[in-house]
């Protein structure tokens, strides 16, 4: 299987599980329509892509320092998360032109799901272990191999994002105002469900 093939399949497999991304991307793809979705889910395709090429060029110095900080990073993601969740319990739904007129700032969207994502750097070990277990990397496959792996990472991912948006958007279209409410107070519980279980792990850190 070609390199950039092979990452493609781990970037799919990776962004496929629903987590509290999963669940921001069809929110607001739900909401604000499907470019806002697929934009979110493009910030975590990103960091993954990230995560993948310091998997596969053995830039040990970064996961080194990446994982010093993993502490910090998880009290920043669990707040974050709960920045987040807070809002989604509070926005309120709005007619389709609305939505679509009112929808939050593209580049901030890509922006705060790519940080969330890198807030969680126990996904560089996940790639490590991948990558190693399938003997991937700049050991068995050149730098344009290893090159070819991250940029299938990325497409792989974003091939997820972007089918998850356009299904979450066509959907969103046909709901009522009311659901479309009751879409964003599930949405809202949800993410503050994954904050506190962020923050309670933090806690573990200091008992």
């Amino acid at each position: 299987m070609p390199p950039l093939l092979k990452g493609a399949v781990l970037g799919l497999s990776i962004a496929a599980p629903v987590g509290p991304i999963g669940l921001l991307c069809i929110q607001r793809s739900v909401t604000n329509g499907r470019w806002a979705g697929l934009v979110c889910g493009l910030g975590a395709a990103t960091a993954d892509a990230f995560y993948g090429a310091v998997a596969a060029f053995g830039l040990t110095a970064v996961s080194n320092t990446l994982l010093r900080v993993q502490t910090p990073l998880q009290l920043f993601g669990g707040l974050f998360l709960v920045y987040l969740g807070i809002g989604t319990l509070r926005q309120r739904p709005a007619s389709q032109a609305a939505r679509l007129e009112n929808s939050p700032h593209l580049p901030r969207l890509f922006a705060s799901t790519g940080l969330l994502t890198l807030a969680n750097p126990m996904t560089i070990l996940s790639f490590g272990a991948v990558f190693a277990g399938l003997g991937l990397g700049t050991e068995s496959a050149g730098f344009s191999g290893a090159f070819s792996l991250v940029l299938g990472v990325f497409l792989g991912s974003a091939v997820w994002w972007c089918i998850l948006s356009s299904v979450a958007a066509a959907l969103g279209s046909r709901l009522t105002a009311t659901r479309l409410r009751v879409v964003n107070l599930l949405a809202g519980m949800v993410i503050l469900t994954f904050a506190t279980w962020q923050l309670a792990a933090f806690g573990k850190r200091w008992l």
